[in-house]
């Protein structure tokens, strides 16, 4: 396995400790709670190799329980490891839960032609992954009642479609997938801004005292919601004040749109992270989001 095909435990930071995050490399964390009645996999990672890994760490932690699976939505670090667990090839069969919008990507061509890129990019990284759909679909909402622990699944779209995230009310936890992120999450389009902020003070509003975030340090916290909500309040303001001071809604690609609107990528990341040390692609992502941000608001008319 390359470096971001290990799966190891994180070390608990404070979190309720029937909950395992299992961090793939530096990709994505995913994570293992354990109930009375399931040990529950929420998301499935990104290859053979991966899930394999995730499998046998939530195996060691089974006890008793029934293997139960979750996909938060269908982007390639998230659920392109489920033929591990359903699926004429898997080494056990685990029911998968997802929205029924998660399965209808893991379909659709895009996913294909996803999954051929990939392939030809990273020879012999993606060469088994059978893209597999969830087994057991719902719309908005469903509960898994585990015993002592109660995993609350609700629709939490604009990242993508078909994005869920995880409520557990008795320890007052909160598993945001990639609907929070640091230093900010993605939207999908101009269109889905409005529903990303909202899932965000959906989530919010249930004033979690634990959250984790599948991309965004593992003792973030619920903060994260916060910092995640500010930055597009914040990116709104600088947007608004632009396109009233003449600034297009649909600037040329070359458009240098950091200094256009005021807001630099350093200012958009929380003060406690390193902008320089991120992941590359969150600079091209704050100056998306900016493009997006315009076009919306004089869409609506700002």
């Amino acid at each position: 396995m390359t470096a971001t095909d290990t799966v190891v435990l994180r070390p608990n930071a404070g979190w309720d400790p029937r909950i395992l995050v299992c961090a793939c490399g530096d990709l994505v964390d995913v994570f293992i709670v354990l109930t009375e009645r399931y040990a529950v996999i929420i998301d499935t990672l990104i290859n053979t190799a991966t899930a394999t890994a995730l499998l046998e760490l939530a195996r060691a932690h089974q006890g008793h329980r029934q293997l139960l699976a979750i996909n938060t939505h269908a982007d390639w670090d998230h659920a392109w490891g489920n033929h591990v667990f359903a699926g004429p090839g898997a080494p056990q069969q685990v029911p998968i839960i997802a929205s029924r919008r998660c399965a209808q990507r893991l379909r659709a061509r895009d996913a294909r032609a996803l999954l051929a890129a990939k392939r030809a990019d990273e020879p012999g990284r993606f060469d088994d992954v059978q893209l597999t759909p969830p087994t057991i679909l719902f719309d908005e909402a469903l509960a898994i009642t585990g015993g002592d622990l109660t995993l609350q699944l609700f629709a939490t779209p604009g990242h993508t479609p078909d994005h869920i995230a995880i409520y557990i009310p008795q320890i007052s936890t909160l598993l945001a997938g990639d609907a929070a992120e640091l230093p900010f999450p993605f939207a999908e389009s101009a269109a889905t801004l409005p529903q990303l902020r909202d899932s965000l003070a959906r989530m919010a509003a249930l004033d979690p005292a634990a959250a984790l975030c599948c991309h965004a340090p593992a003792d973030a916290g619920p903060k994260a919601l916060a910092q995640n909500m500010a930055y597009f309040a914040t990116l709104e303001h600088h947007c608004r004040a632009a396109l009233a001071a003449g600034v297009p809604a649909h600037p040329a690609a070359a458009a240098d749109v950091e200094a256009l609107v005021g807001f630099p990528y350093d200012a958009a990341v929380p003060i406690e992270l390193d902008a320089a040390a991120l992941a590359g692609f969150y600079r091209p992502g704050h100056q998306a989001a900016i493009r997006m941000m315009l076009a919306y608001l004089a869409e609506v008319g700002s």
